[in-house]
Order: C-alpha cells, then sequence, then structure tokens
C-alpha cells in the first residue's frame, strides 16, 4: 500500500521557526542600564546609546539614564555633540557609569565663506569665527560684543544708544571709506548690526585675507562680516526666552572748576590781559560751589531688553522665528532709543530633489534726543543756575568777557525734539535643487529695504545771549530698496577617496535704489501744533534720487588631497555702474595652498604636537565703497544769478566736479602666510598669519591746473594713492583644567603698522579742522591720520628766556615755548611737523572661563596700545583764554617763576596763542580694560524636571568694569581718526539676566 505523502505547511513552519528564534535571541541578552555624565558630574540628557554594528539603542532620559538590551559581549557606543564618542564591552547586567569628555571642536566647526561653507580645519585663507556663546554679553549691539574678540579686528564703540560701531580689518587700507562689508545669511547689506537682537545670532565669521575676501570681488578688499543666523533643529519644539535688565554710568568724568574756583581764575585771566574784572566776584569764595553743569547733563541710565523665540523641526523641515524688545535710556538725559525685532527662519525638503529656505529679519527702532551738547556742558560756566527764580531757563547775559557766551546746555534738551524713526527689512528666498550627491543648483532672492525718517522741532524762546527767534520743523524721509540675485552651481566629488574636489560657479545681479525728500518751515502759532501745514515761512526743500547695479561672474576651486594638500583659487568678475565703460569690469582672483603635514607618515605622532597646517595666499581685491554714484561723469549745481542793472534773475549750471571717465576701484593686493597647530593633545589650539596689504589705486585729488578754469571745483578725484598696512596676528585657545573645575583661556594679539606711500602729490592734504586749525594731515610716509602742530619746549620763566628764544608774536613769561623746528629764528606755521598716531600698533585681548558644578565665571580683558589721542577738549577746557569753565587742571597754572612747568598762565584772548594745535594735547592712548566680569549660573536638570523647563541660566555681569589709562577725557575709547571732541561718554553696565527653555 502507498503511504500518503504528508505536506508541511510553509506558513505553520515560518511561525515555529521565528518563534525559535526569538526564544533563542531572548535567552541569549541581557538587560543592561547606566548613566552618562560629563566630566563635572552633570547628567547628558540625549546621548545616542547604541549597540555597536546593529540598529537598536536608545538616548538616555533627563537625569542621564538608559535601559538597553544586548546580545552579551556586545560593543555599546555612546556619542553625542560636542562630547568624544566612547564604547564600552558589555560582558554582565551590572549598572555602568560613563563619563563623557567634551572634545575640541574649535577645528572641527563648520564657518561660512560666501556662496558656501567649510570646515574650519580645511582652510587655507584667514577666517576668524565667534559662535553665540562667544557673543554673550548684555550690550545691545553685536559690534560691541565682538570687540577684541577676533584678531585683526578692530571695533570702536559709538557709546550713543542706537549708534552702531565702527569696525576696521587689519587697519586703515584707504584714507576713504575702509568699512568692511557685511553680509547677513548671504545677503550683502548695509544694515547698522544695532538694528539685530544678539540672540538671533548663531554664528560670525570675518574672513580677512584675500584668498577669504575674493569671492566678494570690488566689495571685499576691506574684509567681510558674515553673520548666521539661528536656524531650527531636528526635534521637539523648543520655547526660549531671555529677559535681560541693566543699570549704566558714566566711568568718568573730567573734574570741572566750581563757582569760587572760576571767578577767581576769570579775575586772573582778565587781570593778566589788561581787562577789567567782574566787580561781583572780587569775593570768589562767596559764590560757593554753583551748577555742576556735567551732573545736570549726565543720568543713570536704564536698559531692558527681552527676546523669546520658538523653534523646532523634523526630518524634512525646520523653523525658528523670535521677537525681541529693547529699551535703553542714555546716560545723557533726552537720550532714548527702542527697538523691535523679528526673525523666521525656515527650512523644508519639499521633494526628493527640491529644497527650499528662508531668512526674515525685521527690525524697528525710534531714536529720541534733545539738542544735547556735552561741548556745551563741559564750557557753561558754574556761576548761574540752571533755572531761574520764574522757573525760566537762565543764560549768560551781559559783558561776555564775564559772563561767556555758551547758551544754556540743559534747557534745548527738554525744550528741542529730535526723533529718527527706522524700519528695516532684510529678507532672501532660496532653492535649491539637488541633481545628483555631487551636484545642486542654488537659487537666492533678496531684498534689503530700509525705511527712515527724521523729525526736529526748535521752538522759539528767548535763550541768552542770543534768542531763537523763530520756531522751526524739519522733516525727511528716506527709502533704500536693494535688490539680489544670486544664482550658483555647487560641486562636491570624491575620487578614489583621496582626491576631494569642491566647486562653487555662478553668477550674481545687485541693484540699489535710493531717494529722499526733505524739507524746513519755520514759524508756527503754538509749539504743541506744529505740523508742516501750520507752517508760516517755507524754508528749503529738497531731494534727490540715486542708484547703483552691480553684476557678477563668481567661482571658486577647492581642490585636496587625501586631506593633505589644500588649494582653494577663487575669481571674481565684477561690473559697476559707477564706473565709466572703460573702467567698468574689473577681475578680482586669489589663490591659497595649505599643507597639513601632520598628516604625513614621518610626521612624529605624539601628544605635544598633534595637528599642524602650513597656510600661504595670495590675491587682489577691490573697493567700490569709497566712488560714490556717477562719480565719473561731471556734475553740476542750479543757481540764481542777477544780471544787468535791471536786476533780472537767471537760472545758470555750475560746474561742481570734473568728469572723470577712468575712475575705478581701489585695489587691493594681500599676501598671507600662516599656521595652525594643535598641542598638548588637542587641549591647545593656535593660529598665526602675517600679511601684508597694499592698497593700490586710491582715490585722491586730482591736481586741476588753474589755467583750466576749474580749480575752484569741488574736489574732483582720481585714482593715484597707495597705502601698505603689515602685521602679524595670534589667536590661542588653552583648555588648562578639565574635570569638575573647568578653565578655558582665550587669547588674540593683532600688530599693525599702517603707511601712506603716495598721495599723487608732494603736497600733504589737512583735515580735521577745529577753532580754525587743522589737527590731522594725510602725508606720504606716514600713517593715515597723523597729527600735525606744534612741538612744545616747556614754559617761560621769565623774560630773559622769552628774549633768548626764537622770535614768538606775544609771548611773555608764563606762556608755552614752541620749538623753532627749521631753526630760522621764527616761530610760524613752518615748524609745524606730526605729533602723534591715532592708529594703535597693538590690539590684545584675554579671556578666562572657570566653570564649576553650575557655576561659571567669566573674566574678558581688552585692549590697545602704541596709539595717541588728540583730546580736543582741552583747547577750550584748558585754554584759560575765554569765558569759558575750566577742568580743574588749571589750578596748577603758572602764576609766578617756577610755579609750573606745563601748565601756561591764565591770559584773557591768548596773545601767545597757547590753545594753537600743539603736541600739548596728544595724550597716549593706550589702554587695559576689564571688558566684561560675568558670573552665571546654571540651575541642576533635577530642580526644573517639576516645571518642565529643559534649562535655566542665572547671569550677573558687569561691562567695562574698570580701565587702566593715563588717559585724562571721558574714556580713550575715541573715534578711529583719534579725535575727542564732545564725544558720548563710554558707560559702565552692570547686568541681571534671566534666560530659560521649555
Amino acid at each position: 500500500m502507498k503511504r500518503k505523502k504528508r505536506h508541511v505547511n510553509p506558513r505553520l513552519t515560518l511561525v515555529v521557526f521565528t518563534t525559535l528564534l526569538s526564544l533563542s535571541t531572548l535567552a541569549q541578552n541581557i538587560k543592561i542600564n547606566g548613566v552618562v555624565t560629563d566630566e563635572s558630574g552633570e547628567p547628558i540628557i540625549g546621548c545616542t546609546v547604541m549597540r555597536k554594528g546593529a540598529n537598536n539603542g536608545t538616548v538616555t532620559d533627563l537625569d542621564g539614564k538608559f535601559t538597553l538590551s544586548v546580545p552579551q559581549n556586545s560593543t555599546i557606543t555612546f556619542s553625542y555633540i560636542g562630547f568624544v564618542t566612547q564604547e564600552a564591552k558589555i560582558n554582565d547586567v551590572k549598572p555602568i557609569s560613563i563619563i563623557l569628555h567634551e572634545q575640541n571642536t574649535k577645528l572641527n566647526e563648520v564657518v561660512v565663506i560666501g556662496y558656501g561653507t567649510m570646515r574650519k580645519n580645511d582652510l587655507t585663507g584667514s577666517v576668524g569665527s565667534l559662535n553665540a556663546t562667544d557673543l554673550e554679553s548684555p550690550v545691545s549691539n553685536i559690534g560691541q560684543a565682538m570687540q577684541g574678540k577676533v584678531a585683526g579686528l578692530q571695533v570702536v564703540d559709538a557709546g550713543k544708544p542706537g549708534d552702531n560701531v565702527s569696525i576696521k580689518i587689519r587697519g586703515l587700507g584707504s584714507i576713504n571709506n575702509c568699512d568692511p562689508l557685511v553680509v547677513i545669511d548671504g545677503v550683502p547689506t548695509d544694515l547698522s548690526l544695532n538694528n539685530m537682537n544678539m540672540a538671533d545670532i548663531e554664528r560670525l565669521d570675518v574672513l580677512k585675507d584675500a584668498s577669504a575676501t575674493a569671492i566678494y570681488g570690488s566689495r571685499g578688499a576691506n574684509g567681510v562680516v558674515m553673520i548666521t543666523t539661528k536656524k531650527g533643529k531636528e526635534g521637539k519644539g523648543t520655547l526660549s526666552f531671555a529677559a535681560n535688565f541693566s543699570i549704566q554710568r558714566t566711568m568718568h568724568t573730567p573734574e570741572m572748576l566750581n563757582a569760587s574756583q572760576y571767578a577767581a581764575l576769570s579775575n586772573d585771566m582778565l587781570n593778566n590781559a589788561g581787562y577789567a574784572t567782574n566787580p561781583d566776584w572780587s569775593n570768589p569764595s562767596a559764590l560757593g560751589n554753583g551748577t555742576n553743569w556735567l551732573d545736570e547733563l549726565l543720568q543713570t541710565g536704564y536698559m531692558q531688553n527681552y527676546s523669546v523665540s520658538y523653534s523646532g523641526g523634523s526630518d524634512k523641515a525646520h523653523y525658528y522665528v523670535s521677537g525681541g524688545y529693547l529699551n535703553q535710556s542714555g546716560t545723557v538725559k533726552s537720550v532714548k532709543y527702542r527697538r523691535f525685532t523679528f526673525q523666521e527662519n525656515a527650512d523644508a525638503q519639499v521633494l526628493p530633489w527640491l529644497k527650499m529656505s528662508n531668512n526674515i529679519t525685521v527690525s524697528a527702532d525710534k531714536k529720541q534726543q534733545g539738542s544735547y551738547d556735552i561741548g556745551s556742558a563741559l564750557r557753561a560756566l558754574p556761576t548761574y543756575a540752571v533755572k531761574d527764580e520764574n522757573g525760566e531757563w537762565t543764560g549768560p547775559e551781559g559783558n561776555s568777557t564775564w559772563y561767556g557766551s555758551t547758551r544754556n546746555p540743559i534747557g534745548p534738551i527738554e525744550t528741542d525734539k529730535q526723533k529718527t524713526n527706522g524700519y528695516n527689512f532684510l529678507g532672501n528666498l532660496t532653492a535649491e535643487l539637488t541633481f545628483t550627491k555631487w551636484l545642486k543648483y542654488k537659487s537666492t532672492f533678496g531684498l534689503d529695504a530700509k525705511f527712515w525718517y527724521a523729525d526736529n522741532f526748535t521752538p522759539a524762546y528767548n535763550w541768552k545771549p542770543s534768542a531763537v527767534e523763530e520756531s522751526s520743523r524739519y522733516k525727511s524721509d528716506n527709502k533704500s530698496f536693494t535688490y539680489l540675485w544670486d544664482n550658483y552651481f555647487l560641486f562636491d566629488y570624491t575620487l578614489a577617496k583621496k582626491h576631494h574636489f569642491n566647486v562653487m560657479a555662478g553668477i550674481s545681479a545687485q541693484w540699489n535704489n535710493y531717494d529722499y525728500l526733505n524739507a524746513q518751515k519755520n514759524v508756527f502759532a503754538f509749539d504743541n501744533v506744529h505740523e508742516m501745514d501750520n507752517g508760516q515761512k517755507m524754508h528749503a526743500i529738497g531731494g534727490n534720487e540715486t542708484e547703483w547695479a552691480l553684476f557678477s561672474y563668481m567661482a571658486r576651486f577647492n581642490y585636496d588631497y587625501n586631506n593633505k594638500y589644500l588649494l582653494t583659487a577663487t575669481v571674481r568678475r565684477d561690473g559697476s555702474s559707477r564706473f565709466g565703460s572703460n573702467h567698468r569690469w574689473g577681475t578680482f582672483p586669489s589663490v591659497s595652498l595649505a599643507w597639513r603635514i601632520s598628516e604625513e607618515d614621518w610626521f612624529p605622532k605624539n601628544d605635544i604636537l598633534g595637528d599642524l597646517k602650513i597656510r600661504a595666499g595670495y590675491g587682489v581685491t577691490g573697493s567700490q565703497a569709497s566712488v560714490s554714484n556717477y562719480s565719473y561723469l561731471a556734475s553740476y549745481n542750479t543757481s540764481v544769478y542777477p544780471f544787468g542793472y535791471s536786476g533780472n534773475e537767471q537760472a545758470a549750471l555750475v560746474s561742481t566736479t570734473l568728469a572723470n571717465p577712468s575712475i575705478h576701484w581701489e585695489e587691493v593686493a594681500q599676501a598671507n602666510i600662516g599656521f595652525d597647530a594643535t598641542l598638548f593633545n588637542q587641549r591647545a589650539i593656535l593660529s598665526f598669519d602675517a600679511y601684508l596689504k597694499t592698497t593700490s589705486d586710491m582715490l585722491v585729488k586730482a591736481s586741476i591746473p588753474i589755467t583750466s578754469g576749474f580749480e575752484d571745483t569741488s574736489t574732483t578725484y582720481t585714482n593715484a594713492g597707495k597705502v601698505r598696512n603689515s602685521g602679524f596676528e595670534i589667536s590661542l585657545h588653552t583648555v588648562n583644567l578639565k574635570g569638575h573645575i573647568g578653565w578655558t583661556s582665550d587669547l588674540s594679539y593683532t600688530y599693525n603698522r599702517n603707511k601712506i606711500k603716495d598721495l599723487n602729490s608732494s603736497v600733504p592734504y589737512y583735515i580735521n579742522q577745529i577753532n580754525n586749525s587743522y589737527v590731522t594731515v594725510l602725508d606720504k610716509g606716514y600713517p593715515i591720520n597723523v597729527f600735525y602742530g606744534y612741538v612744545t619746549d616747556g614754559i617761560f620763566q621769565n623774560e630773559a628766556e622769552v628774549l633768548d628764544h626764537a622770535i614768538q608774536p606775544g609771548a611773555e613769561p608764563g606762556d608755552i615755548r614752541f620749538k623753532d623746528l627749521n631753526n630760522d629764528g621764527v616761530i610760524n606755521d613752518e615748524d609745524r611737523t606730526v605729533i602723534g598716531n591715532p592708529n594703535p600698533t597693538s590690539l590684545f585681548s584675554l579671556n578666562n572661563t572657570l566653570t564649576w558644578k553650575g557655576f561659571e565665571l567669566s573674566i574678558y580683558f581688552q585692549g590697545v596700545a602704541g596709539n595717541k589721542i588728540f583730546n580736543a577738549n582741552n583747547i577750550d577746557l584748558t585754554g584759560m583764554s575765554a569765558a569759558y569753565n575750566q577742568t580743574t587742571d588749571v589750578l596748577n597754572r603758572w602764576t609766578a617763576e617756577g610755579t609750573s612747568n606745563n601748565m601756561p598762565r591764565a591770559v584773557f584772548g591768548d596773545p601767545n596763542q597757547n590753545t594753537r594745535v600743539s603736541d600739548r594735547y596728544v595724550e597716549n592712548g593706550s589702554y587695559l580694560r576689564l571688558k566684561t566680569l560675568s558670573l552665571s549660573y546654571n540651575f541642576p536638570k533635577d530642580w526644573l524636571k517639576a516645571l518642565t523647563i529643559q534649562n535655566a541660566r542665572l547671569t550677573l555681569s558687569c561691562e567695562n568694569v574698570f580701565t587702566i589709562t593715563n588717559y585724562s577725557g571721558f574714556d580713550p575709547e575715541v573715534d578711529i581718526n583719534g579725535i575727542d571732541l564732545s564725544r558720548y561718554p563710554i558707560s559702565r553696565t552692570f547686568n541681571l539676566g534671566i534666560n530659560f527653555n521649555l
């Protein structure tokens, strides 16, 4: 009998096999648990715990704990951003403790280089970078926060709320505009940094040498500041809130004479000049202290700064949106600043081959100030009150030699109204098309729109000594639109695992339109009703419209062989509407090389020198910022002239500048060599750069012969000047202590020398006039903006010394003796010379950060050296020649032989011209400042868990804690030209801040 064949059910077989396999796996798996912490013992939340070679894993919870089921003898990896990945072999079920060590990410961070990004470790050029942590500061302006933190970068604070900082990279490259180009989220802009919310900044990269800046061609000569705003990250939405409250005070104010002291000085000053003294001041001590006008002008300033943001995303889309509000009252009464900001950044992978993104920055601000004048507050006499017994504003009246002519400096700050409202929109929309893994195409449209409106009202008032007879209102409306369209390809390919190619090539078009309209009307019936329609007299009306365009081709080629030999070549060709047809286009190339010596097989492998890279580069960039629109054309003004005896008027065109069709951009050729090294097992990162930067074809005054008939026109410029900057930069980051107590240091040092090589003429330029005398000279062979004047040689102590000296008209005992430099026996204009250099030769900073448990202490020093300051305030304040108040320095003035050899006698009218521009007013501008002292506390995460708060931080800080300097003025941080004249004072800021994430 035939046996029946049995058929096995395949489904049943599969179920049985799967069940047996699962039971076998479960039998072999073990369940492990543990905790992951950092070196200080704080739990690391969200650390990825993975079985090596498999897909099963988990993440740590709020306490840093995890549980995972894995086969016995598995290897587990622990990874978290910013920490060194660790592995652990699992043999049993005992709980394990893993301590992750923070990795030094300075060399691995991604920097923004213009139309792309690059790992800092792969750079061949000179780029300085700051991240959001580096920029943490209680100031209102990004520029203030970056001061001193990037080698080669000079930042001068304006002091006044709402005003922008001055930024220079590697010295003054021109006698004209040498501000760096600012690029925000890929859009070149002239948006002031004070219009941005610091809480929105992700990072800031400074492109310094030509190999880094040549990608911006005719706008890269003075360096480029790249600002990147924050983006959303994958994960659940995070709500962040930050609040800061600050108190601000002027750090140092000059000591002025009180009423008694001034009255005694006035008597002395008038007696020495043979004038009658004020009979009411025959007993100076009876006047007492009088009015301290600086105390009346200055106040304690307050600042509130709030920011809130929400960010998050998925694997296909990310978002970041924020709002900010800042309200600041100045240390000068009537100065106020208020700012609203909005930021929105988003990106989405719309299709597998299409990614869309946008960045939008919006700000609105309001600046208010009366007609404040710090110079008037310094000069005003302390002998009269702010208001009289009737509540009216007082002022000097009567004999001006006694009472002066300085108007009440306090009244106008309350009666006069000056405000500016600004509205800014900066945005871009980008489409990124991916053709293959190695080829992409990007198209970006950008818009930079600005609107600002000035509105000033001055009422009629019987000010003493001269009244304002007519009320007036001035208004101006300004609009600027800049459009951008960038299109470029990105090619990134690795061949044979050793040859890496990265190429960018494309075009860029930018167009700007600016127009303004202003008007002033006088005589309003009521001070509180002063609409322009109510003005009875038209005083002036004006307006204009200009535009410029730029079209460019650009390309960048990066190549590295085996991560060892690196090459970057860049070229940009710009066409600008600012130049004539013969010089409209320019080409700006650069090339740089790097050799990572430490990757060579023969390089010794040790913990002392871990990574070493040598860099060298050369390139040519341009600057069109110095050239105004239509400079290549002749310009004319319309005027009205009377013709004939009848008095008929005829309109006419008057030439103001001559045509120069050959005018073009200034060019900067820059060579750079440097190296980057890691030391002591990456606990120290050292960067060094040396550079030679030469500006040629600098715009200077054209020599116009008298015979042309145009010698009295306004300045016509030509490309004929030359300036050289040379120097070196050092940046050092060290990790001094690790573990429960952490200590890191950041040091930067810059040395720069500046010299004018050519001005197209043997005749110097004299600029910056004060009291009808020039303070500054531009001359071949000297640095830019050096001071020019007489050299003092003590004080004449007796008549014999006056007679023995060269002829010095008006000199008497007690007057300043000036040197006869040309030995012609006469003191005159020919005896003037260079008396000081305002350009610092050294910029330096040192930041120390110490951590212990949740505490963080930051101590940041910053300073400059090698520069001089021309204290122009002292021309009036120590002159003792007119009815102005003086500093208490004049109490040590010369009164008889041997009483003083530096402070002259008091004499009305100054017959010897003691107050002429001389080295008497030139002071040492070097300073060392404890810029920031900050103590923060990060609350333990287990405290915050119940409140569903991810993290919270409380900060107490002080900005501009103290300054070590020999400068006698308000503060040694003065304008780039080194002249201190009624400058808004720098403030010391005490700040309390808190921020947390939900």
